[in-house]
């Protein structure tokens, strides 16, 4: 690949958006680590986005989609091709009980902009630190709430370059897991179907979400949340806990005190640090518990 004739490419296709070559991305991740992108491109617009995935195709040039960067770990070597970075296109609005939310907006905000305007139903959402594509991606949720319960539909861009509306009985949630995972499809837009609501009690329901994260996750530190899904019958946490892991520490990264479900960039750890962490918590679990417990954080990029 000729990176620079790429750059010059793409800067004349988004006169409008943002384009850099050898940009760091531990700056785009929650983990605070990871190499750099050959491109970075930060579109605009839902053509910008368009534009850049017709050009990789009909360059054959790799294409990577990066949101928050919340539960991304992004590998040493960085990412080869193009990443094309959401967070321009963030717009929130409302249409009467609906909340209209582009791909990269933070699902955090979401829920407060619903809480602005009396309405319900986003609430589980106040403390999922990732964008509303991501969200959509992993449908992703916490305290007995996940998207797809309140997601009507979301405006995509298929393998052809089509805008198309994907209704969201049609989108195959599972656990930690949608139809965009497939790779088929990128989120643009999401429609949510709310309800008016009181919105004291929106809002101490909210409040008590949030004193529960705060509470038992080790915000202090860069981390990809959790890193691990939830077993069938158990709790990942808990059989890391039991195995004796809290406090085990691989370079830079560490299995978190304060909830073992979560591993922490506690001194400047490397993707290697994380990621043998990650490999020995798995192989710890599994000896003592006969358990394979399977990553939710996302792994990417080049050794």
């Amino acid at each position: 690949m000729n990176i620079n004739k790429i750059q010059e490419d793409l800067q004349k296709l988004l006169p409008n958006g943002v384009v850099r070559s050898g940009e760091v991305l531990k700056s785009y991740v929650f983990t605070q680590i990871g190499g750099k992108a050959d491109i970075l491109a930060a579109p605009v617009s839902y053509e910008e986005i368009r534009t850049i995935v017709t050009y990789a195709r009909e360059n054959h040039i790799p294409l990577t989609i990066l949101g928050n960067g919340s539960n991304v770990i992004i590998r040493d070597g960085g990412i080869r091709g193009i990443v094309l970075q959401t967070s321009e296109l963030s717009q929130i609005e409302i249409q009467g009980e609906v909340l209209v939310a582009q791909c990269g907006a933070k699902i955090i905000d979401a829920s407060y902009y619903a809480l602005e305007h009396q309405l319900s139903g986003l609430e589980f959402a106040c403390g999922i630190p990732g964008t509303v594509g991501g969200a959509l991606y992993m449908n992703a949720g916490a305290y007995g709430g996940e998207v797809k319960d309140v997601l009507e539909s979301a405006l995509a861009l298929n393998q052809s370059g089509e805008m198309v509306t994907l209704r969201g009985d049609d989108l195959e949630w599972g656990y930690r897991h949608s139809i965009f995972a497939s790779g088929e499809y990128i989120v643009l837009e999401a429609r949510f179907a709310l309800k008016q609501g009181d919105p004291a009690q929106i809002k101490a329901s909210m409040d008590e979400l949030t004193h529960l994260r705060e509470s038992k996750q080790p915000l202090e530190y860069p981390s990809c949340g959790s890193v691990f899904k939830r077993p069938p019958g158990r709790y990942a946490g808990q059989l890391i806990q039991e195995s004796g892991l809290q406090g085990t520490r691989i370079g830079g990264a560490e299995v978190s005190r304060k909830h073992a479900g979560f591993i922490v960039n506690a001194d400047n750890a490397t993707a290697s640090d994380y990621i043998g962490l990650i490999h020995h918590v798995r192989a710890a679990v599994k000896d003592k518990f006969g358990v394979e417990l399977e990553t939710e954080v996302k792994i990417i990029g080049e050794e």
